[in-house]
């Protein structure tokens, strides 16, 4: 028998650690919520160490996601994926910055706690996402951990911002490596 749908879930804990009623000002906010996130995925073994949040223009919360590969044994359940999906289940859009009738709306931004590895750049591509916020690099995430990122494309910077995607990087940098750290130092990819 084939299976005929996928359902991937973020864990329990997670409506406890996020505040949505309140908003997120300033783009450190929005990466040490990611961050925080990523923390908790670890410390509660629900996940690897990342996380990543969908903020709407008002900088108040569409959607969050952690990693949630192992416990799903589904390699596309990264805290970017499962931030957008969750985003664009609860805002029915499949694009988050256009409205249905394909006028731009926004900026919708992400904030992740380490750079996107290439799947989810590519996802980052067709979310509809304006802003891009990033806490580790990807070196920090293979340096630190068992996790290979994957290919990306030379100036990957620049090809998000042709797009008009605008990107920040480094944003509590070090807050972002001491969890990957954490992470690495707990043996890696176990859960």
């Amino acid at each position: 028998m084939l299976y005929a749908q996928v359902h991937l879930t973020l864990p329990a804990w997670v409506h406890e650690a996020v505040d949505t009623d309140r908003s997120y000002p300033g783009d450190g906010a929005k990466v040490a919520l990611a961050i925080s996130l990523s923390r908790h995925n670890i410390e509660a073994h629900s996940g690897g160490p990342f996380g990543a949040a969908v903020f709407d223009a008002a900088d108040r919360i569409i959607a969050v996601g952690v990693n949630r590969v192992l416990p799903h044994s589904c390699s596309l359940a990264h805290a970017e994926t499962m931030a957008y999906m969750l985003a664009q289940q609860r805002t029915q859009r499949a694009r988050l910055n256009e409205d249905a009738d394909g006028q731009r709306i926004g900026p919708i931004t992400l904030a992740t706690s380490s750079q996107p590895c290439c799947q989810c750049y590519g996802a980052t591509v067709w979310a509809g996402i304006d802003r891009l916020l990033i806490g580790a690099r990807s070196e920090d995430v293979e340096q630190l951990t068992e996790f290979d990122e994957g290919p990306l494309p030379a100036d990957w910077v620049g090809e998000l911002e042709r797009r008009g995607i605008a990107v920040v990087r480094d944003l509590h940098r070090d807050d972002a490596r001491a969890v990957l750290r954490a992470y690495g130092e707990l043996g890696g990819a176990r859960y």
